[in-house]
């Protein structure tokens, strides 16, 4: 973060730059906030339940329909009819039916309570960072979210950018993050402890409600 303004001459003056410093910018369990995740939309499951339910529908409505005109039933009407007349719920072709239309069911309940979109992580809100006392309450709730590729992307920079870290790859998870790393200069007890020290503050820098846990691997560069 970086200052600017003016002098009485009229000059500009730059402050220097202000960088965190590791050891207090490690997450922990007080930097976790409530924050709601974002819901999926769901529209293909919705989609195929609603052009299943409209397909079927249809096709009793015709077949009643033509019925009514003095037409007779369909075939497949009349075998439904017959086989629930003569099966009972204790057959066993009855109750595997009965089962999968319960999974299915129990399958659409979990998708239409879940919020989904796992792939994105919550950010805090400006008004769970704090510092503007009551303007925050008039102001209405905002919410943020990053991709966890886009995640892994910022700390595999920054991860990188360590002396001795030749690559470096991050997998983002929703409550921990690992990191392998390759060395091929510098003792690895200290590259893995600078590695610690930047994934601590770029997790900081990326705001997440809930911070993940870094978990790091840093091995040889083999020749």
């Amino acid at each position: 973060m970086r200052e600017h303004g003016r002098t009485r001459g009229g000059r500009r003056h730059r402050a220097p730059a202000l960088h965190p410093r590791p050891d207090r910018c490690r997450p922990g369990p007080a930097a976790a906030v409530t924050a709601h995740r974002f819901r999926s939309d769901r529209r293909i499951p919705a989609a195929l339940v609603a052009l299943l339910v409209l397909g079927v529908a249809g096709l009793f409505l015709y077949d009643l329909a033509a019925v009514r005109a003095g037409r007779p039933a369909m075939a497949w009407r009349r075998e439904l009819a017959h086989r629930l007349a003569v099966h009972t719920p204790a057959d066993p072709g009855v109750q595997l039916v009965g089962w999968a239309l319960a999974l299915a069911g129990a399958v659409l309940l979990l998708l239409a309570l879940t919020p989904g979109i796992r792939r994105i992580l919550m950010m805090r809100s400006p008004d769970q960072d704090g510092g503007l006392g009551g303007a925050q309450e008039a102001r209405p709730r905002l919410r943020a979210g990053i991709h966890r590729k886009d995640a892994a992307q910022v700390l595999r920079d920054r991860a990188v950018e360590v002396p001795g870290v030749r690559s470096a790859r991050v997998r983002m998870g929703r409550s921990r993050v690992r990191v392998r790393a390759t060395s091929h200069f510098r003792e690895l007890d200290e590259v893995r402890a600078d590695l610690d020290a930047v994934i601590a503050v770029g997790i900081e820098e990326l705001g997440l409600a809930h911070p993940p846990r870094p978990r790091l691997r840093v091995r040889r560069r083999a020749d």
